[in-house]
């Protein structure tokens, strides 16, 4: 069964509850690191959209920063490591699209919006980024963060390393940017 089937079953059956409180209500996010992140400064996030996809807009670079500065914080994630999957799946391009169907700027499958309990259109930066960001830290959760940042490309069948390598390769070119 693929990661998507997987957490798509596992939500359904109560497995995995959404992580949007109820008004009033806490939630607990899950811990994908033990070790205090490291987190690029936000014109260092920009500066990667900037260099990875000149056509973008200055508004639309801001919109993505902002999504992934909030989406990063609710699911606990380092902001840079998010940038580099957002390079690394789309290279920054909100409009992509793959040849099996991933939309946007984190490359999500579009039927994964109604099961992991999200709103909104997954074309739109930030759906995509919420999803992505959501879908990122479950598998760290379940797996550690390599395995887990494998788990993004591979789903449940982990086949090699080749993603996870350019995933931390571009986490190193945006904190690279983030110390200059």
């Amino acid at each position: 069964m693929g990661l998507i089937a997987l957490l798509a079953t596992a939500f359904m059956s109560g497995g995995i509850q959404p992580l949007l409180p109820a008004e009033g209500e806490a939630v607990a996010l899950p811990a994908v690191s033990s070790a205090p992140p490291h987190v690029a400064p936000v014109d260092a996030l920009e500066q990667s959209l900037r260099l990875a996809n000149p056509s973008l807009s200055p508004g639309e670079r801001v919109r993505i920063v902002a999504a992934i500065d909030r989406y990063s914080a609710r699911y606990r994630l380092d902001p840079d490591l998010v940038m580099a999957v957002v390079l690394v799946e789309s290279s920054a391009r909100p409009w992509a699209r793959s040849p099996k169907g991933a939309v946007g700027l984190m490359q999500v499958m579009p039927h994964m919006m109604q099961p992991l309990g999200l709103a909104g259109n997954l074309a739109t930066v930030e759906s995509n980024i919420e999803a992505g960001c959501f879908i990122l830290a479950h598998n760290i959760e379940r797996l550690g963060i390599e395995k887990g940042i494998s788990a993004y490309f591979w789903g449940s069948r982990i086949r090699g390393v080749a993603y996870l390598e350019k995933v931390l390769e571009a986490r190193a070119r945006v904190r690279e940017l983030g110390t200059s």
